[in-house]
């Protein structure tokens, strides 16, 4: 069976290109987007994937301010920050990188946000309205994945989509979008985690496996049945290593040669119609649609001043 590579780069240009149109309509009135984001982190990978981020606004001519904390340091200087980004009329967007220290409180974080600044939806009022499908934003990863699969016209409607992984940035969100009416949507949905029972079992019968644990090569072919859809959103360390993934990484597309996903790429190729490759797939589309969530918040802002 010939497997299609679902590649991210000409999914993510596509995006950019609309995306830097519309920051050049916004320019011709003055306007420059302008993003703020927060680390609370001393990993080497967490600042990579900050890079990213940066170096993708900067490919369009979006502006960045840079805030990068101690993880030791006191929540309050945290709080603090985000509350100046959101305060500031020159910032149009606002994203914290998760995940966050353990002493760091993600409900006093969804607080202080903005929810019109809440371009990767923590603010509660935010989920709120994905839920009821009525979004302001789609976090970056989900419609990432959702973008991946309308560009690969992966029929979504109907079929039997096992999410692994039920974070509230991913998982979550993302069983809520393939449920909705709409497309990609109107799936049979199941998300699995780390206390379900026999997860073979359940990947065995999917139609479409999207996983997002942070587990290297969690899932491997013998998972999963033939003609099946895969799409990885994780990028872990390899597991030769001796470190893995903890799920934050795959907000962003890290170009490391040293990662893999969740899914044991060879076996699960052999397997699958279609399969996202890691590097290369889903993370390079996340960072386009942050770009694209950080100018449908400045138009908002624009049109509302």
């Amino acid at each position: 069976m010939s497997t299609e590579l679902l590649l991210g780069e000409p999914v993510a240009t596509d995006v950019r290109e609309a995306a830097s149109d519309r920051i050049h309509e916004l320019g011709a009135r003055g306007i420059v987007p302008t993003l703020g984001t927060v680390l609370m982190s001393d990993d080497e990978a967490d600042a990579r994937f900050m890079d990213l981020k940066h170096d993708a606004c900067d490919d369009v001519g979006i502006e960045t301010r840079d805030v990068r904390l101690e993880p030791s340091a006191p929540p309050t200087r945290l709080y603090r920050q985000v509350e100046n980004l959101c305060a500031d009329p020159e910032v149009d967007a606002v994203f914290v990188q998760a995940p966050l220290p353990v002493h760091v409180s993600l409900s006093a974080v969804r607080r202080r946000l903005d929810p019109e600044k809440d371009v990767d939806c923590f603010h509660l009022e935010n989920l709120g309205r994905l839920v009821g499908g009525e979004p302001r934003f789609v976090p970056a990863t989900p419609a990432a994945v959702c973008r991946l699969l309308s560009s690969y016209d992966v029929s979504i409607a109907g079929a039997d989509v096992v999410i692994v992984g039920r974070s509230g940035i991913i998982g979550k969100p993302l069983a809520n979008l393939l449920l909705q009416d709409r497309t990609p949507g109107n799936a049979t949905v199941t998300v699995c985690h780390s206390q379900t029972t026999d997860l073979a079992s359940v990947t065995r019968r999917a139609d479409v496996v999207v996983t997002a644990s942070g587990v290297p090569e969690l899932v491997d072919g013998s998972m999963l049945t033939s003609g099946v859809v895969v799409v990885d959103v994780s990028a872990n360390r390899a597991p030769e290593t001796g470190e893995s993934g903890d799920g934050s990484s795959n907000r962003d597309g890290s170009e490391s040669a040293d990662v893999v996903g969740d899914v044991e790429f060879e076996s699960a190729r052999e397997k699958a119609s279609a399969i996202t490759p890691v590097p290369g797939g889903v993370g390079p589309v996340t960072l386009a649609m942050l770009v694209e969530n950080v100018v449908r918040a400045t138009e908002r802002r624009a049109t509302s001043e």
